[in-house]
């Protein structure tokens, strides 16, 4: 059973309160005065797997959720930022490398985390920089497939994510 969003309680577009309604099947927030529909998206984000010698570039969280987990190089999107644009500067804060992307493993629905997220996830490989952990993350780690650390950040999405690379190997 998938978990709903917190609702939303007024409306973007008058100000008018919201309530829920069934609409085309589903709950959803819906305008009293203007009938409008406050449809509860789940949020952008994108990151990369990057590769290299058959092992995966993790981080390990330092700021919370998850702190001290090891994640995948990623993060939310601008609102302006195409996903492999966003990919390459979430890689770059948090890792200090820049990137070459080879191409899209997968695009990954969480709802285990509110608001949901849809995460774009790419191959990559180290084009340049000097690895070193910052913004939040406190470490950096290599991980071959038969190898990947028990605590992985954002499990809704994260395992799902390395079980395709692992595939892939």
């Amino acid at each position: 059973m998938t978990r709903t969003q917190p609702s939303l309680r007024f409306c973007a577009s008058c100000g008018g309160r919201l309530s829920r309604r069934r609409v085309a099947g589903r709950s959803r927030s819906v305008c009293r005065s203007c009938g409008q529909i406050a449809y509860e998206n789940a949020k952008p984000c994108a990151g990369a797997l990057v590769v290299r010698d058959g092992k995966v570039l993790l981080v390990k969280r330092g700021v919370t959720p998850y702190r001290g987990w090891w994640d995948i190089p990623g993060g939310y999107l601008e609102a302006d930022e195409h996903p492999e644009a966003g990919a390459r500067r979430e890689l770059r804060e948090e890792t200090g490398l820049r990137v070459r992307l080879r191409g899209l493993l997968g695009v990954y629905v969480d709802r285990q985390i509110r608001p949901h997220s849809l995460n774009f996830y790419y191959l990559a490989e180290v084009s340049g920089g000097r690895e070193r952990a910052s913004d939040d993350a406190v470490e950096l780690g290599w991980f071959g497939p038969g190898e990947l650390p028990a605590r992985i950040a954002y499990p809704g999405h994260a395992k799902a994510v390395l079980a395709d690379w692992r595939r892939r190997v």
